[in-house]
């Protein structure tokens, strides 16, 4: 349930309406977050932190990326590229007429705000990315990392994942990702038409764009964080992300799984209005 302060509101980017979510938007005078959602999830998943930052002095700002949540539902397969997405992002301050954000980010949300801050620094004041490291670290990561990623092909393989991850198999998403703190509500969600394929998708356009192309390096002062029981996503593409950050950086490794926002909800507040407030 959406605290009463956060509204939603729509906005166009290339002929899409796509959902955001807006602490306060009247108050142009606050200093302002984006957060950024990945998969399975919607802008939802950070309510928690926009009460937080807002209550503390902050507007609040959570798009559903296309095709997830209340975001329209994009025709082509190449509508869901990640660089394409990040794009959206601009549209979206560019629509709240917002030059410049502090931004955070976690999972396939954290890749994008890597490429927000990578080809758009001048709109990122302080970036936060939880889990993923910056794409070329994350493409260069050893084999154990591939290991823990195994389900990114699976993924990609359209039709039987779709036929799959519905149910309750090995391969179903409650399986999969059974880690995940509220992995009902994510499949109800996922079972209205179109939804899943739609989330899906930015794995099956953004594969090249991100692990096979040179992506600049961050000049905005960074924070980077990756918790211990992450099944998904290893140490190492975390950590050597700061050779990729010509900005200040800095990385914590804390306890919990990966859904880091859900599971250490305190923390992570405390810790985006220090690397904002600073």
């Amino acid at each position: 349930m959406k605290n009463q302060s956060i509204h939603r509101n729509q906005f166009h980017s290339r002929g899409l309406t796509l959902s955001y979510l807006d602490t306060a938007p009247d108050d142009k005078a606050r200093p302002v977050a984006l957060f950024v959602h990945g998969f399975p999830d919607t802008a939802d998943m950070w309510l928690t932190q926009m009460n937080a930052l807002h209550t503390a002095g902050y507007r609040c700002i959570a798009p559903d990326t296309v095709g997830c949540g209340e975001s329209q539902i994009a025709p082509a397969l190449s509508d869901y590229n990640a660089r394409t997405i990040a794009e959206d992002l601009t549209a979206l301050l560019d629509h709240l007429q917002m030059s410049q954000v502090n931004v955070v980010g976690h999972d396939w949300g954290a890749a994008l705000a890597w490429l927000l801050a990578a080809y758009h620094p001048e709109r990122v004041r302080r970036l936060v990315v939880l889990s993923v490291g910056h794409p070329m670290a994350y493409a260069r990561a050893g084999m154990d990392q591939k290991f823990a990623g195994w389900y990114i092909a699976y993924f990609c393989l359209a039709g039987l994942a779709e036929a799959l991850l519905p149910g309750h198999g090995r391969f179903s998403l409650r399986r999969v990702f059974g880690s995940h703190p509220k992995i009902e509500e994510v499949m109800a969600r996922l079972a209205s038409p179109g939804r899943l394929t739609a989330a899906l998708r930015i794995y099956r356009a953004s594969l090249v764009t991100m692990l096979w192309r040179k992506h600049p390096k961050i000049t905005v002062p960074t924070t980077g964080i990756w918790s211990r029981g992450d099944a998904f996503l290893v140490e190492s593409q975390i950590r050597e992300s700061r050779h990729y950050v010509d900005g200040a950086w800095q990385c914590e490794v804390i306890d919990g799984g990966h859904w880091i926002s859900l599971e250490h909800p305190n923390y992570l507040n405390s810790r985006l209005l220090a690397a904002f407030d600073d």
